[in-house]
Order: structure tokens, then sequence, then C-alpha cells
């Protein structure tokens, strides 16, 4: 962190990206700014507590306002909607640093994240953007552990991505389809359930629950209310995924060869 200077951490209020700007700030202090991208596609459930994070460590913090939605290569939902999401946000924060004289961007890859389906990173590559996880050969494992020692309340969140990718690709991303997925997820977390994905196909709501919880899921009680919650919010049918939670299922519909074509 020190060899980049000034710096601006994308910042998400994930494990990583908490993690990175916790340490950015232990070495950097004034000369690090943790900016989070605020849009549609951002649940306020995460918005809130990202921004408590930050205040309890006393971690400076702006908010920036992106508009991915305005651009038609994202709504209409293709395998490469990550890229156009984080080439807004990275070139929100290039206007951002340049008018703020920060020198470097760096954002919270890890080296488990060079296994996945992930279009941001060639967003990243694109835009200069620094990975000092992935330089420091730090696994997920790692960051879970390193922020659990350093007492952050952080290390054990349950994984969490952008609201867009809870909808099957193909399927428009609009304003309303949102709407229901977040209110489906906060309905989830108030019947107390903590690591889960409510994945929309149109008239189905495919529910994704972990395993550790997946049990108390399947009881007839927790159908009707499944049943009258996801009806309510414009689903005609109500499914729970008997596979559990699992991050990126979205990408199991796609060939492989179309993902490797899209990461070349």
């Amino acid at each position: 962190m020190r060899t980049l200077g000034r710096t601006l951490v994308a910042y998400s209020g994930g494990v990583d990206s908490a993690y990175l700007a916790w340490a950015a700030y232990q070495v950097l202090g004034a000369e690090m700014l943790a900016v989070i991208a605020d849009s549609p596609s951002l649940a306020r459930f995460h918005l809130r507590d990202a921004v408590a994070f930050a205040e309890q460590q006393r971690i400076p913090l702006q908010i920036v306002y992106t508009e991915e939605m305005d651009r038609v290569e994202y709504t209409r939902n293709q395998h490469s909607r990550c890229f156009h999401c984080k080439d807004e946000l990275f070139t929100v924060m290039h206007r951002f640093a340049d008018e703020h004289g920060f020198r470097a961007i760096a954002y919270g890859l890890n080296v488990d994240d060079q296994g996945d389906f992930r279009p941001g990173q060639a967003a990243a590559s694109r835009h200069n953007v620094a990975a000092p996880l992935l330089a420091a050969g730090l696994s997920k494992t790692d960051i879970r552990e390193l922020a659990r020692d350093a007492g952050l309340r952080i290390w054990d969140k349950p994984a969490s991505a952008c609201l867009s990718s809870r909808i099957e690709y193909g399927r428009p991303v609009t304003p309303e389809v949102l709407s229901m997925v977040e209110s489906g997820e906060d309905a989830l977390r108030a019947l107390g359930f903590r690591q889960f994905r409510v994945r929309h196909h149109g008239d189905i709501v495919r529910i994704e629950i972990a395993q550790d919880e997946l049990a108390r899921a399947l009881n007839p009680q927790m159908f009707n209310d499944f049943t009258r919650i996801f009806k309510g919010l414009g689903f005609t049918y109500v499914t729970v995924d008997t596979e559990g939670f699992r991050s990126g299922s979205m990408n199991a519909a796609a060939p492989a060869a179309r993902l490797v074509k899209l990461l070349s």
C-alpha cells in the first residue's frame, strides 16, 4: 500500500474490500479514501452496513453515484454485465481521483477470485486498478483470518454481490426487478436467515439458502411464509433450491466455452 501513495479504495462493505480499506487506512491514514458506489443495484441494507463499518473504524469514506443503469450493455444483462458495471465504477473513480489528487485506485481482488468467472477483472485491468490483496498472495480464508485477528466485525460476514447478479442472464435489469429481489432478501433476513440469494427467473423465484440453514427452510410452515412473501412480490411460482446457496450459480446455465471466450 505504501508504494501506491494517495489511494482510492473501491469499497463495497464486503469482507475483502472492507479489510483492504481498513488496512489501507492503517498504512496511509488521511492519504487514502474509501469510495462506495451507490446505484439501484446496491441493496440499502448493504449500503447502511458499509457506511456503519467505515464510521466504526473511522475510515474516510466518500459515496459516489454511478450510472450503469444508463448503459444498455449493462441493462440487457448478458454475461459481460459485470464488465460494464466495473467499467462505469472505475471511470467515475478515475475522474474523482484526477479532481482530488489521488495517484492510485485499488480494489479487493484476491487469489481465490482468479478461479471464477469475473468480467469485472477485465475492467480493472483496463483502468490499471491495483490489487494489493492479490499482490500479497492472500486467499479469502487468509483475509477472513486477518480481519478476525484485527477484531473487525466483518470477518465472518456472508458473501454478497450486487442485486443484478440475482437476475437470470438475458432478462433485462430494471428498477422494478431489482426491487423485487431486494424486498425478497430483506424478508428472508427478517425471517432469521443469514446466507441466501433470491434468484429471479421471470415468473419463478429460486431461493438459495446456505446448507447449514437449509433444514430450517424445508418445512411446511416456512413454505407457507415463502409463498406469501414472494407471491406478494409478484412471482407466480416459488421454489427452494435443494443445492443450497452457492456464489455464481447463474453461471451454471452458461456453456463453459462461452465464459472462457468472454474472459479472453
